[in-house]
């Protein structure tokens, strides 16, 4: 039981006619991509990070601002240069008015953290980021500062200019729970985006949820039962993926170089959970395992030289596991 609900049936009503309330203010302003948006709000809900991976002008800023309007929370957009230093985004020391040092926060000190085109700056700054994601604290040479909660961020990155880049390795894009791919909009899409885009009329959001909801909601994901076949189905994709083990799939022995570890399976089943939840379903079933499946496992799943030289996608591998 929550605090503000009676019973977690009645808390989980809530939140999933909050998520609603978010998709339709969040529609003023985003046009399409549903299921960019459910992806970001799960990962959210669930206690997570993501990874938008998406070319340049499909609105990554813009849906991440709108989201943190739409939620009351504070919101803070970090550029990410090859020059960038740890202490640009965690914060420093300065000698203050009184001969003493004090810490000066730095950006990270936000609710929702956009971290945009992560993989553009050194491995040191991509480590400070990754420890405040992970410890939720930012450590200094005087000892560590806790982040604001709910503390969030939103990674980005082009998949098409990988020139003067820094690629995160493998052991950090575990960090995120979900990779999320933007699409080009459809032609109807596009239109209605121009023409929002274009005139002088600017939609007026309000605020949905607050941060102790949002807080509260996470709490609820934790609480929310899970039947054994379901958490046996999350776990056996996730072994599935390993090559050369007992579990292993014959197209993963053939075109998967190195699998999934077991946070995705705590994932899949936090994203499970998360998703029943914001569609009214008071327990996950093995379609809501499936529907975060991708999200969860394409940054996970390392191809062999065989699937790149055949073509072949993390996300046709994982069709064929599910």
């Amino acid at each position: 039981m929550t605090k503000n609900f009676e019973t977690e049936v009645e808390a989980v009503d809530s939140m999933a006619s909050a998520y609603n309330d978010l998709k339709k203010e969040i529609g003023k302003v985003i046009i399409g991509q549903e299921s960019v948006v459910e992806g970001v709000i799960i990962s959210l809900f669930a206690n997570g990070h993501s990874l938008l991976v998406g070319v340049p002008g499909l609105a990554k800023t813009l849906l991440v601002s709108t989201i943190a309007e739409v939620l009351d929370l504070d919101f803070k957009r970090i550029q990410f240069t090859p020059d960038l230093m740890p202490s640009d985004i965690t914060g420093s020391e300065i000698l203050g008015e009184n001969r003493q040092f004090q810490f000066n926060k730095g950006p990270l000190f936000a609710n929702i953290v956009l971290a945009d085109e992560i993989n553009r700056t050194p491995p040191k700054t991509q480590a400070a980021l990754l420890e405040a994601m992970q410890e939720r604290q930012v450590t200094t040479g005087r000892g560590f500062f806790k982040l604001p909660v709910p503390f969030f961020v939103l990674a980005t990155q082009n998949p098409i200019e990988q020139e003067g880049t820094y690629p995160l390795p493998e052991a950090q894009l575990d960090r995120f729970m979900f990779n999320i791919p933007l699409d080009y909009p459809s032609y109807d899409e596009e239109l209605q985006v121009v023409k929002s885009t274009t005139g002088e009329k600017k939609a007026e959001l309000k605020h949905v949820l607050t941060a102790e909801q949002i807080l509260e909601f996470q709490e609820l994901i934790r609480k929310i039962p899970i039947t054994d076949n379901v958490l046996e189905y999350a776990v056996g994709l996730v072994s599935k993926t390993r090559p050369n083990t007992e579990n292993a799939d014959p197209i993963v022995n053939d075109f998967i170089g190195w699998g999934a570890g077991p946070r995705a399976s705590q994932y899949l089943v936090l994203g499970a959970k998360c998703h029943a939840a914001i569609h009214g379903k008071y327990a996950p079933d093995i379609e809501d395992v499936k529907a975060v499946a991708k999200n969860v496992l394409r940054h996970r799943i390392v191809r062999n030289f065989k699937a790149e030289a055949e073509g072949i996608s993390e996300d046709e591998i994982i069709d064929k596991l599910l």
